[in-house]
C-alpha cells in the first residue's frame, strides 16, 4: 500500500523550511539534522529529521529506500521475528504490545514540501519513497521526515528499554539504504550489520533529567531546560549513532595514551590499578596493529559483549572459570572494542563481506595470546589439575580453539562458506565457525608465506582509504610472495574441505620418492615436514595436488614424515598426517584410554569410558560405563559398547552398537549411515531379550542450511530373541521384521510439519502405516496440534496381538521405544505414553487392530501450555464390526516431546473425571535421554 501524507500542521511547515533555509550541507556525502525527544513514560521518542541523501552511483535514481529497524519489532510476521522463530526462539511471538516496538510516519515531505509517496516492504523495516524527481549521479535529494517512534523491550536483542529504566538506543533513526549497483535491501536479523555510509550527524536530543545519557558523539554540549536535559551532538563520518540512557550512570571515561575507553565492562575482582594495566595493554596493542595515527575514540558496553562473547570456557560461572579475572577482563575490552572499531572503520558490506571483519578480529585476537600469553592453554588454570592435566584437550593451546570450533561443523559437514551473506548461515557458523575460519585463514596464509603478511595487510588496509572488501583482497594478493588464489577459491568462498595423507615412502641412494594424496576436494598447499631422531631437518610446501603427487628430495637420512605439524592448516583429518620409514610399529598409534571424553589427538587410538545409569521396571537402577571413541571432533566410524548392571535383576546387561557415517558433498543427500547394534535387557520379571539390528539410512537436508526441513529413509532387519516364560507359551519367542520407512518433516517452531510411511514385513505378517503430524502456533498465541494416524495390514497370521496396532500403548515388538514398564498391564509404569499408532489417552475396547485402524488427534491451546485433547478413530478387527472409538480431556504441554501429562475427562467410557481411581487414568510422556534432553538446547545454534 503507498501513503502519501499530508503535513498537518502550519507551525510544523514553518519549522521544517526553517531547517531548509538554515542549513547549508556539504553535499558531497550524506547528511542527517534529526531533532528528537524520548518520553521516558510512553517509551517513546519524537523524532523530526532531514535526510540529506547523496547518489555516489552511476545510475539514475527514481526512488529512495530508507532502513527502519526499529519497526522489525511491530509484530509477529516480520523478518527479525521469522528469525526468531527459525532459531527456536518464540519470545518476539509472545510478546505483549507494550513489549513491542513500532514506528508511526507523520510526514514525508522533500524540499520543496512536496508530500512523498512511501510504502512498506514485505518485511515492515524497510521504506520505499517515491520521489518527485530523478537523483543523478553525484547529487542529492533531500527528505524532510517527521514521525514517533516506541522502543521496544530490550529483552530481545539489548536494543530498547529494561526494567532497570536503562535504554540502549542504536539504528534507532530511518537512514538512506546504500546504493551501488543495486539496492542493500537488508532488513534486521538481529545480527548488527545495518550497510551504511559515512554520514556527518547533527543532532538535538531531549531527554528527561532524571537519566544520564552515554554516547558515541565526536562533540556534544548540554544544558537542563525544565525536567529535560537539552544535549547538541556531532558525528563527523559516523555510520552509527549510539546512545545509552541511565538512571544511574554505569559508564566511565578512561584515557591512555592511545585509545580513549567509554565503557560499563566492568572489572571483576580486579583492583583499579591491576584493570588500568590492563586497559594500557589493550590501547598499546590496538596502537600497534591497527596502526591508528590519532588517539582511537571506542564505546564499548557489556550489551556489546554480549552479543559478541568470547565463547568456551570463559563463559563458565565465576566460580568454575579456569581463566584469570585479568585475562577474562582484557579479551572482552579487546573483542569488543574491536568489534565496535572494524564496523566503524571498515566500509565493506557487513552482511555480504563480514569475512574481512572476521578475518581482522580473530586474527588480532589470536596475535594478542601470542603477544602477552603465549604459554596459556586451552583449559587455562585446569590445565594444572592432576586428573585433568592428562587430557589433550588440557594440552592444548588457547589458540588451537579457533580451529577446533571451525572443525566442529566441518565434520558435521554443516560448514558453510566465509563469503555467504550473514543471513543465510546458521547461529553457530555466523557467530563462531565462520569466524575462526576466517581468522586461522589469516595465520595460514603467514605461514604459506613463511613471513607474516597479515600484519601489514591489515595496517595498510585500515589506513588506505579504500576499506572494501576488493581491496582487502588485492592487499592480500599484493603482500604474498606466492599464487593465493587457491585461497579466495578453495577457502573463503567454498566449504570445501582440507585432508592430505602420505601413502607412500620410497628410499633411493640419494634421495626420496614421497606421494601425497589429497583425500578431498580443496587444491590448497600443505606443508611437509621431516625428522631425524626427532630433530626438524625440513620443511617444504607441496603445491597442486589434485589427486595423487610424487615429490623427490634429497636423502638425508630422515626417517618421519609429517604433514600439518604444526597444525596451522585447518585439515579435516590429521590423523593419517605420519609416516616412518622405521616400520610398521612406528606406524602405528598407540591406544590411549581416557576417563570421559577428550579433545582429538592425532598421535593416539582414542578410546573413552564414562559411567552411565539408566532404569527400567524390570532392571530396576542400571549401572555402567560406556566404552566409545567419538572425540568432541565426530569422525565417520563410531563405536559404543555398554556393559552394565541392573539391581534388581541381578545380570548383566547392555548393548552395543558400531556405525559408519558417509557424508555427500554437493548434494541434497547428505549422509548415508550405516549402522549395527545390538542390546541385551529384560522385558519382563526375570525375562531377558536380545536384539541385533543391521540398518543403513539415507538422510537428505535442503542446500538452505538454515531450513529446518528434512529427509529420511531407513531400512532396517529387526532380529528379536526372547526368553520364555515356564507358565506362558509365546506364539514367536524369536522373530525377524523387515523395516523400511521414509520421514519427511519441517521442525518448524511456528509450522511444524512431519509424515512418514513405514513398511514392515514379518515371518507370519505384512502391514503398512501412514503418520501424519502438524503443529501451528498462531497469532493470537493458540496452538494447533494435529495428527492421523492410518494402518493396515497386507496379511495376517498371527493368533495373538503382539503385532497388532495399538490404540494407545504400542506393544513395541520392534524394541524402539523408551519404556519404563513395557509389560505393565497396570500400575504406574502403564500409564507411559508413546505417542504412536492410535496415539488414545484413555484405554478402550478394543484395544488393538488385527485389520485396520484409523485415528485422528488434536489439541489446542487454552492458556500457555494448557490444552485441551481429543481424540477419534475408527478400529476394525477380522470378524468384527468397525467400532467408532473417542476420547477427550487436558494437556498439560510442559515441554513438548519431553514432559507432558494427559487428563482424560469423557471417552467411550463415560465422564472419566469422575472414576473414583481416577489417577490410574492420568497420561504422562517422559524423556529421561541425556541425548534427547541435550538436542532440546542444542537445536537453535545447528
Amino acid at each position: 500500500m503507498w501513503y502519501t501524507l499530508k503535513s498537518n500542521s502550519i507551525n510544523r511547515i514553518k519549522y521544517l523550511a526553517f531547517l531548509c533555509l538554515a542549513c547549508n550541507f556539504v553535499f558531497a556525502q550524506n547528511e542527517q539534522q534529526i531533532t528528537a525527544t524520548l518520553h521516558e513514560n510512553a517509551k517513546s521518542i519524537n523524532i523530526q529529521q532531514k535526510i540529506t541523501f547523496t547518489n555516489h552511483s552511476k545510475d539514475t535514481l527514481n526512488q529512495i529506500y530508507l532502513y527502519d529497524w526499529n519497526n522489525a519489532y511491530q509484530n509477529k510476521n516480520t523478518a527479525l521475528a521469522k528469525r526468531f522463530a527459525e532459531e527456536f526462539d518464540k519470545s518476539l511471538h509472545f510478546a505483549n504490545e507494550e513489549q513491542r516496538g513500532n514506528t508511526k510516519i507523520i510526514s514525508l515531505i522533500d524540499k520543496n514540501f512536496n508530500p512523498l509517496n512511501w510504502k512498506r516492504l514485505e518485511a515492515d523495516d524497510i521504506i520505499k519513497v517515491q520521489l518527485k524527481s530523478p537523483v543523478y549521479p553525484g547529487e542529492n535529494y533531500i527528505l524532510d521526515v517527521t514521525y514517533t517512534i516506541k522502543l521496544p523491550s530490550a529483552e530481545f536483542t539489548g536494543y530498547g528499554y529494561n526494567k532497570n529504566g536503562r535504554i540502549k538506543l542504536e539504528y534507532w533513526y530511518l537512514s538512506p539504504i546504500p546504493y551501488t549497483t543495486d539496492w542493500n535491501l537488508y532488513s534486521n536479523m538481529n545480527l548488527n550489520d545495518m550497510y551504511l555510509e559515512p554520514s556527518n550527524y547533527s543532532i538535538g536530543f531531549n531527554y528527561p533529567i532524571s537519566l544520564h545519557l552515554t554516547t558515541n558523539a565526536d562533540s556534544i554540549t548540554e544544558k537542563p531546560v525544565d525536567s529535560y536535559i537539552q544535549s547538541k551532538l556531532y558525528f563527523k563520518n559516523a555510520k552509527s549513532v549510539k546512545f545509552y540512557l541511565e538512571p544511574t550512570k554505569t559508564f566511565t571515561t578512561i584515557e591512555t595514551e592511545h585509545v580513549l575507553f567509554k565503557t560499563n565492562i566492568v572489572p571483576v575482582n580486579i583492583s583499579e590499578p591491576v584493570s588500568f594495566l590492563s586497559l594500557d595493554k589493550v590501547s598499546r596493542f590496538l596502537n600497534t596493529y591497527l596502526d591508528n595515527k590519532e588517539q582511537i575514540k571506542i564505546l564499548i558496553s557489556e550489551s556489546d559483549y554480549r552479543k559478541n562473547p568470547i565463547y568456551g570456557l570463559s563463559q563458565l560461572p565465576s566460580f568454575l572459570r579456569p581463566f584469570q579475572d585479568q585475562f577474562i577482563y582484557e579479551l572482552k575490552l579487546l573483542k569488543t572494542s574491536l568489534n565496535n572499531y572494524l564496523l566503524e572503520a571498515i566500509d565493506a558490506d557487513p552482511r555480504k563481506d563480514k569475512w574481512v571483519f572476521d578475518t581482522i578480529e580473530t586474527y588480532l585476537m589470536m596475535q594478542f595470546i601470542e603477544d602477552y600469553y603465549p604459554d596459556m592453554k586451552m583449559a587455562g588454570n585446569f590445565a594444572n589439575i592432576w586428573g585433568i592435566k592428562s587430557f589433550h584437550f588440557s594440552q592444548m593451546d588457547f589458540n588451537e580453539q579457533y580451529q577446533m570450533y571451525y572443525m566442529l561443523m566441518a565434520r558435521k559437514h554443516i560448514d558453510q562458506p566465509m563469503s555467504m551473506e550473514r543471513d543465510s548461515l546458521i547461529k553457530f557458523n555466523n557467530n563462531i565457525a565462520n569466524k575462526y575460519k576466517a581468522g586461522i585463514g589469516l595465520k595460514y596464509l603467514d605461514d604459506y608465506n613463511e613471513d607474516k603478511i597479515g600484519i601489514p595487510v591489515i595496517s595498510e588496509f585500515l589506513n588506505s582509504g579504500n576499506t572494501t572488501k576488493e581491496n582487502f583482497e588485492n592487499l592480500l594478493v599484493s603482500n604474498s610472495k606466492k599464487d593465493i588464489n587457491w585461497f579466495f577459491n578453495d577457502y573463503v568462498n567454498s566449504t570445501k574441505k582440507i585432508d592430505y595423507k602420505i601413502t607412500c615412502i620410497k628410499e633411493n641412494k640419494d634421495s626420496l620418492n614421497i606421494r601425497v594424496k589429497n583425500k578431498m576436494t580443496a587444491n590448497v598447499p600443505i606443508s611437509l615436514y621431516t625428522f631425524k631422531n626427532k630433530q626438524l631437518v625440513n620443511k617444504y610446501w607441496l603445491e597442486n595436488i589434485n589427486d595423487t603427487k610424487t615429490i623427490n628430495i634429497k636423502n638425508n637420512g630422515e626417517d618421519k614424515f609429517v604433514l600439518n605439524y604444526e597444525k596451522i592448516i585447518p585439515e579435516y583429518n590429521q590423523r593419517n598426517n605420519y609416516k616412518s620409514t622405521k616400520g610398521f610399529l612406528l606406524n602405528h598409534k598407540p591406544l590411549q584410554v581416557r576417563l570421559f571424553q577428550d579433545a582429538e589427538d592425532p598421535n593416539y587410538n582414542q578410546v573413552f569410558f564414562m559411567p552411565e545409569f539408566g532404569f527400567n521396571l524390570y532392571d530396576g537402577l542400571i549401572l555402567g560405563t560406556k566404552l566409545y571413541n567419538k572425540t568432541l571432533l565426530t569422525k565417520p566410524f563410531l563405536y559404543t559398547i555398554r556393559p552394565q548392571y541392573g539391581f534388581s535383576s541381578k545380570d548383566i546387561v547392555g548393548g552395543a552398537s558400531v556405525q559408519y557415517r558417509q557424508f555427500v558433498e554437493n548434494s541434497n543427500l547428505f549422509l548415508i549411515n550405516y549402522a549395527l547394534s545390538g542390546a541385551y535387557y529384560h522385558y519382563a520379571e526375570g525375562l531377558v531379550y536380545k536384539s541385533f539390528t543391521p540398518s543403513v539410512s539415507f538422510t537428505f537436508r535442503p542446500e538452505d542450511l538454515r531450513s529446518n526441513k528434512r529427509q529420511r529413509l531407513n531400512v532396517r532387519a529387526v532380529n528379536i530373541e526372547r526368553q520364555e516364560d515356564t507358565l506362558v507359551v509365546l506364539e514367536n519367542p524369536s522373530y525377524t521384521v523387515f523395516n523400511a520407512r521414509y520421514l519427511n518433516y519441517n521442525n518448524d517452531i511456528l509450522n511444524y510439519k512431519s509424515w512418514f510411511i513405514d513398511a514392515q514385513v514379518g515371518n507370519k505378517f505384512s502391514k503398512v502405516s501412514f503418520n501424519y503430524e502438524y503443529r501451528k502456533l498462531y497469532n493470537s498465541n493458540r496452538q494447533l496440534n494435529i495428527r492421523v494416524f492410518g494402518g493396515k495390514f497386507i496379511h495376517n497370521n498371527t493368533n495373538t496381538n503382539y503385532f497388532d496396532f495399538a490404540l494407545d500403548r504400542p506393544t513395541d515388538y520392534l524394541f524402539d521405544y523408551n519404556y519404563l514398564g513395557r509389560s505393565e498391564n497396570s500400575g504406574l509404569f502403564s500409564q507411559q505414553l508413546i505417542m504412536a499408532e492410535g496415539g488414545f489417552k484413555s484405554k478402550l475396547i478394543p484395544q488393538y487392530s488385527n485389520d485396520w485402524m484409523l485415528t485422528t488427534n488434536f489439541s489446542t491451546s487454552i492458556y500457555r501450555w494448557i490444552e485441551a485433547y481429543g481424540d477419534l478413530g475408527f478400529v476394525k478387527n477380522k470378524h468384527m464390526p468397525t467400532k467408532f472409538v473417542y476420547d477427550s480431556g487436558i494437556r498439560l504441554n510442559l515441554v513438548t516431546d519431553y514432559f507432558e501429562l494427559y487428563l482424560p475427562v469423557y471417552s467411550n467410557n463415560g465422564w472419566e473425571i469422575s472414576d473414583p481411581s481416577y489417577a490410574n487414568n492420568i497420561r504422562f510422556v517422559v524423556t529421561i535421554s541425556p541425548r534427547a534432553l541435550t538436542g532440546l538446547f542444542t537445536r537453535k545454534w545447528f
